[in-house]
């Protein structure tokens, strides 16, 4: 079955650096675009950063291009966030997320990241 497990976050002082890290299993990783999103509290999930299966195109959201990079390991079946410059405002639990066809989304168990002095 897909597996997505999420490994990396924590707490950081503003202006620190985090890497997240999703391992993926259960389904053929190369052939399918990943996303990571983002939910904070008494707010909707939002995707932040999208990667496509042979790592060509990246989307990033607006408020976080600078400072986010997405990047996959085909090799691994793992997909990473790194993030720079935090700000308080980023904190949230991250989650890793697939579609592998319609109604076929998988969502791994979210990471919490946390931004504070």
């Amino acid at each position: 079955q897909v597996q997505l497990v999420e490994s990396g976050g924590g707490l950081v002082q503003p202006g620190g650096s985090l890497r997240l890290s999703c391992a993926a299993s259960g389904f053929p990783f190369d052939n399918f675009p990943m996303t990571w999103y983002r939910q904070s509290p008494g707010n909707e999930r939002e995707p932040v950063a999208k990667i496509t299966s042979t790592g060509a195109d990246l989307y990033y959201e607006d408020s976080l291009k600078g400072r986010i990079t997405i990047t996959r390991d085909n090799a691994k079946n793992m997909v990473y966030l790194q993030m720079n410059n935090l700000k308080s405002e980023d904190t949230a639990v991250y989650y890793c997320n697939v579609m592998i066809g319609p109604g076929a989304i998988y969502w791994g168990q979210g990471i919490q990241v946390t931004v504070s002095s």
